[in-house]
């Protein structure tokens, strides 16, 4: 099969063409082809491009020149005043003759005051690929292949602009070669191509029009020529060789009318396919490991690639089938409409006729309901014959009414498929077609069959069936309505996970798609136009109960590969406006758009309570804050010795009041952006410096409980960097990775709808563990040598009393320890579940 058909057979059968082995892989892949007896040329399909091939390829139809023979008499004038060009783009196709190798001018463009004023030379190397050259005011560029000499028609542009003299030479719409410096005369004195000349095809003019030579004239054909006053763009190079005309800033457009021929130039009138029927696309040598290019339209063995879980997955479809619905729709179509088997079907190159008759009876049987739920094999052959009539070509001559007729077909078997019942046979082939979102873009591709029915009288079609439907005007429009495609598309397929959000004081209760699912596309010249747009849904999901809230995102649907299912996120889009019933929306791109609701149970504090734990948390914070410089002055004044213990209790006295002064005073920096962030980097430095000084504190502790070889210096060394090191490089990361969405937008704290405010939870938790260790064991020893102390000082003393002695002195070392190695915190994880233990949280750090 040519390279379009195999791909299209691939994909038919829910596959991909193999793609081009890495370096790596290389050998190893040749060697597997060739272990089961594959050689020579195969089609495969390049990592880093895509291959467009327009819907239908136009037949254009242009008058040809025909150059037989290298002679000094046959050219072609150009009849058209050139202004002066201080940028230009030719574009032509080009047939090479490939009996001549020589050097060719496929063009000259001469002035009064120079003769090579601008020219294009080409020759055949050794290797059969023609090389180009340009020559612009007598300077010339480099000879460098850009096609083979294959007798094949080619696409050529080539453009220049006297701005550092850069040019360009393109080919088949790549881009062959390019530099600077063509004739950049330099900053001080550009000069433009001259105006008035005489531009002459197939010859090197050595006088103004004339005089010239047989070994430097073309042979070959030539058609589609154009001339500009600028430089042409890569898009819109790809669309000249598409046949379309670009209109702005053209100096001369290709007509019979407007051009002098020799009598001996051959003038006939040919039809080309656009794109030119040598698009070139990737082969690979089996044996060699070597890679080229060959015209697409070549007929080569192909390899259709599957991933493991979709071919398993295939097959057990396979086995399990009855095949109810192909004998159904085959019997009633009295031909083979739908295949035993999804693998061996063929690819069918449908017309309207065909196409009409299949769907016509497939709707039939899908409509009677005799079977409550399709089977997997019956939804794959399902869903590979609407891929089917999806790439149809609609042909000159086909009845609108049965083109139409089509439509509604497609429409009513698309809403049949996702009936609710079939929820289960869509989860089944999940690793085949990563959900119901394949249809999205089957109706779209379909939608583009309905070109033909738009007329100047007829602006606008509508064709709709249940929840489903398509309209097609300039903007191509689809949607899938509530109830249809949602009900088989799981909230955990439909969203990624870095759409799902929460803001950290709410509950998470669920996520659902909650309104229609629309397509859009700007369509111009049958091309897609990239645009914004702005739309309004409304939300048919369940109203969230009372007690509950609801966040919108705004989604769009980034297609993986056909069958891949997609991707929903929320790049490129913005809520607008958010109302009960319906949302607003904004995105600069035009795709498949959903609301994505996400229903959170709503804390249930009234205004009086959120007062009430403000007031309380601002005098707990001033409280402890007076505490904490009173017992830092006692610590001064007194001259308590210097020890170990004392070092790490100033320091940790230090960085939680710093931290809580701040946290008091923080409310006061919410209007200014640049304070609120450097409140919130101090925050995160103080209240991090503070648990990792509670972190000192329990490591202290365990040196003491249990024998540590290490000196005091070295252990206080150690300590500093843990307290300080630690924090400052924690933040220090933080800002460095996460310096746009460090701050929440409300608060000066950390962000909590991004991963920052792990950057402050990750490292807490952690040292709350190693704390909590610290004081189980502090506990045991204690429990243990106040046991021994009671039988050595009391031995005769009774068992309640024995029973007391041990719980005090379980309960001492807990009360005290609790504050200083911040197990407090640990309340904290429970705010979320009821009001009293956030006022048991204030009030236990108040005290520490």
């Amino acid at each position: 099969l040519d390279w379009w058909q195999a791909d299209r057979y691939c994909e038919q059968h829910f596959a991909q063409l193999v793609f081009e082995p890495q370096d790596s892989e290389q050998d190893s892949f040749s060697k597997l082809l060739l272990s089961h007896h594959i050689r020579g040329s195969v089609w495969i399909k390049e990592r880093d491009s895509v291959l467009h091939k327009t819907k239908r390829r136009r037949g254009h139809t242009v008058p040809v020149l025909v150059f037989r023979d290298k002679t000094d008499t046959k050219y072609v004038k150009v009849l058209s005043d050139f202004p002066a060009l201080p940028a230009v783009t030719v574009c032509a196709h080009l047939q090479w003759d490939t009996r001549t190798p020589e050097i060719a001018t496929i063009f000259s463009y001469a002035v009064p005051a120079f003769m090579n004023e601008f020219q294009l030379r080409g020759f055949v190397d050794e290797e059969g690929f023609v090389r180009f050259a340009l020559i612009v005011h007598g300077h010339h560029s480099p000879y460098l292949p850009v096609f083979r000499a294959d007798g094949q028609w080619h696409h050529f542009c080539v453009t220049w602009q006297q701005e550092n003299g850069t040019w360009a030479i393109y080919a088949d719409g790549k881009r062959r070669a390019s530099a600077s410096g063509l004739c950049s005369v330099g900053p001080s004195a550009p000069q433009a191509i001259f105006g008035q000349g005489t531009f002459i095809i197939g010859q090197d003019q050595d006088s103004l029009g004339g005089t010239f030579r047989a070994k430097e004239s073309f042979s070959g054909n030539i058609t589609d020529l154009h001339i500009w006053q600028k430089v042409l763009g890569a898009e819109q190079i790809e669309k000249v060789r598409s046949c379309w005309v670009v209109e702005q800033d053209l100096v001369f457009e290709w007509s019979s009318n407007a051009l002098e021929v020799e009598s001996t130039v051959q003038a006939v009138t040919t039809q080309l396919l656009c794109p030119g029927p040598v698009e070139e696309c990737r082969v690979l040598e089996v044996g060699s490991s070597g890679f080229r290019y060959a015209s697409c339209l070549q007929p080569l063995p192909f390899i259709c690639l599957y991933s493991k879980g979709a071919y398993w997955q295939l097959q057990r479809a396979q086995l399990e089938s009855s095949h109810s619905l192909a004998s159904r729709v085959n019997a009633r179509a009295v031909r083979t409409v739908i295949p035993d088997s999804v693998f061996r079907s063929d690819v069918q190159d449908m017309n309207l006729s065909v196409a009409l008759d299949a769907l016509d009876v497939l709707a039939t049987v899908l409509r009677e309901g005799e079977m409550p739920m399709l089977e997997p094999s019956d939804l794959l052959a399902v869903l590979q014959l609407l891929k089917q009539v999806a790439d149809m070509e609609v042909q000159e001559g086909d009845e609108l009414e049965m083109l139409e007729q089509l439509g509604r077909y497609y429409m009513e078997v698309t809403e049949l498929i996702l009936e609710e019942q079939n929820t289960r046979t869509w989860s089944s082939i999940s690793q085949v077609i990563r959900g119901p979102m394949a249809v999205v873009e089957l109706c779209d591709r379909m939608l583009s069959l309905l070109v033909p029915l738009l007329t100047a009288e007829r602006t606008k079609i509508t064709i709709q069936h249940g929840n489903v439907g398509l309209r097609r005007v300039t903007v191509k429009n689809m949607w899938f309505g509530y109830g249809s495609l949602q009900r088989c598309l799981s909230s955990a397929s439909a969203v990624s996970p870095d759409v799902a959000a929460s803001d950290g004081g709410q509950k998470y209760l669920s996520t659902a798609v909650g309104t229609a699912v629309i397509s859009s596309t700007l369509l111009g010249d049958y091309q897609e136009i990239s645009t914004s747009v702005r739309y309004r849904l409304q939300h048919r999901a369940q109203v969230p109960a009372r007690g509950c809230d609801f966040h919108v995102f705004s989604l769009f649907l980034l297609h993986v590969s056909p069958d891949a299912g997609g991707m929903w996120s929320t790049a490129g889009c913005s809520v607008v406006m958010s109302l009960p019933d319906s949302t607003a929306c904004f995105c600069n791109h035009t795709t498949n758009f959903a609301i994505l609701l996400q229903v959170y149970e709503l804390q249930q504090r009234t205004t009086k309570e959120e007062l009430t734990l403000q007031t309380l948390t601002f005098i707990g914070c001033g409280v402890s804050f007076c505490a904490l410089i009173v017992t830092f002055i006692l610590f001064l004044v007194v001259r308590v010795p210097k020890s170990e213990r004392t070092t790490v209790h100033k320091n940790l006295i230090f960085a939680l009041a710093a931290g809580e002064a701040l946290l008091m005073f923080s409310e006061l920096a919410k209007t200014n952006q640049v304070l609120c962030f450097i409140v919130t980097a101090f925050l995160h430095l103080f209240f991090m410096a503070a648990f990792s000084w509670m972190l000192v504190e329990g490591l202290l502790l365990w040196s003491k409980v249990v024998a540590v070889n290490m000196s005091e210096d070295r252990r206080m060394k150690f300590y500093y960097v843990t307290g300080w090191g630690l924090p400052v490089l924690i933040v220090g990361v933080t800002l460095a990775t996460s310096f746009n969405k460090y701050v929440a937008a409300k608060h000066c704290w950390l962000n909590v709808q991004s991963n920052v405010i792990w950057a402050f939870v990750g490292p807490v938790l952690f040292i709350l563990a190693v704390n909590t260790l610290v004081l189980l064991r502090v506990v045991m020893v204690t429990v243990a040598s106040a046991r021994r102390r009671t039988k050595m000082l009391t031995p005769n003393s009774s068992l309640e009393k024995q029973i007391g002695t041990q719980i005090w002195a379980t309960a001492k070392p807990v009360l005290v320890l609790l504050p200083v190695l911040g197990l407090t915190w640990l309340c904290g994880v429970l705010v979320h579940l009821s009001i009293v233990w956030a006022y048991v949280f204030i009030v236990l750090n108040s005290l520490q």
